[in-house]
């Protein structure tokens, strides 16, 4: 994918993050829905995941470089 996709990529995910968060996330707290709350948690943290590793591949290839071997 190019970067140009990615960028967008990430815009959608942080948008989904948003809705999860302040909506559907909070909405279910309210009502006492405690399962439907606790599926949000694990999606929020999923596109949370999804929007580090959409992120980290915009960053110049020497920059990835160091990341991985951090991580090592």
């Amino acid at each position: 994918m190019n970067k140009k996709k990615y960028k967008k990529g990430v815009e959608s995910i942080k948008k989904q993050i948003d809705i999860h968060k302040n909506i559907k996330f909070k909405k279910a707290k309210e009502e006492g829905n405690i399962e439907l709350a606790g599926y949000y948690e694990k999606e929020i943290k999923r596109l949370e995941e999804q929007l580090i590793e959409k992120q980290e591949k915009l960053l110049p290839r020497s920059e990835r470089i160091k990341l991985k071997t951090k991580q090592k």
